[in-house]
């Protein structure tokens, strides 16, 4: 059986705290991924809404325009940070996400952005399922106030290392998406997420968990750092899971990096001893990742 990951990989989770100076964020930003690639990381993950603060109220302010790609430097002075970031590394980097303007829409999108060793944009994964909630006496949010969905999965390949799949935040709780992943050959499924201090408390470690249960893979969630005197308190601790639903690795609520080794093998390791690949009943319930799946705009 050939492996899911090809080379061992060392994953980076930087969970980064952010203000409202955009510029700030983005210096931030680089010396945190710097020090990662310092400790040998080659692929490396920014949170969600990484170069502001995360609201709505602030999504229409910090949201860049991105297509045509590649942007100008004025329309997106994240997207080149992160492109010479990449290429001056030499990593795979993941720019968690972003407010993201459409100019031939009028729409906003919270959108991620992997690049590649040589700072060539990978893929783009806009967030699928927008967070509105309404928890009485905890928390009401609606993203959808502001912010359009994506409309596609994010699966892509990382060459020498495999196959991976981008999502966001709140995508996290729809498993069809990390089943389709994994079944498609997918080794590690990100998140970058802010889940706040109700959900995060419930639910964060419990899904991460979760999704590598179920699906036998590599999964990390990275978070933004907590900030109490910030409109929106984000839970923090982010994390590594193994194909066996071990944490590998867990942050506080400071900024932190958090480090995993991914290694080739464990995955075809968990899924012998366990044999759910196996043992499904596609005789009894369909095989979601045979379905009509959308993976283009």
């Amino acid at each position: 059986m050939t492996n899911l990951l090809k080379q061992p990989l060392k994953l980076a989770l930087i969970q980064l705290a952010t203000g409202p100076d955009k510029s700030t964020n983005l210096a931030r930003a680089r010396s945190r991924v710097l020090e990662a690639h310092r400790a040998g990381a080659k692929l490396i993950v920014l949170p969600e809404c990484f170069n502001s603060p995360y609201g709505c109220q602030y999504f229409p302010k910090y949201a860049e325009v991105l297509q045509p790609c590649p942007p100008s430097q004025e329309q997106s002075p994240t997207f080149h940070t992160l492109s010479s970031l990449a290429s001056e590394t030499s990593t795979y980097l993941l720019g968690g996400s972003i407010p993201e303007y459409v100019e031939s829409t009028q729409k906003y999108h919270n959108t991620s952005l992997l690049f590649s060793p040589k700072g060539e944009l990978l893929a783009t994964h806009r967030k699928l399922h927008l967070f509105d909630i309404d928890i009485p006496g905890k928390i009401t949010f609606r993203e959808s106030d502001v912010l359009s969905p994506g409309n596609k999965l994010t699966l892509v390949d990382i060459p020498p290392y495999g196959l991976i799949t981008l999502a966001i935040c709140y995508d996290i709780r729809f498993s069809e998406m990390a089943t389709i992943a994994a079944r498609r050959g997918a080794f590690l499924l990100l998140y970058p997420g802010a889940f706040n201090l109700t959900t995060g408390a419930l639910h964060w470690s419990l899904q991460a968990r979760a999704r590598a249960m179920d699906n036998q893979v590599y999964v990390g969630l990275c978070s933004p750092a907590r900030d109490m005197e910030a409109s929106y308190h984000a839970w923090g601790h982010s994390m590594v899971v193994d194909p066996n639903a071990e944490v590998l690795g867990e942050a506080g609520e400071e900024e932190e990096i958090v480090y995993a080794e991914l290694k080739p093998g464990k995955i075809e390791e968990t899924r012998k001893g366990i044999p759910l690949y196996e043992q499904r009943r596609f005789d009894v319930y369909p095989d979601v990742s045979k379905g009509k799946i959308k993976f283009d705009d």
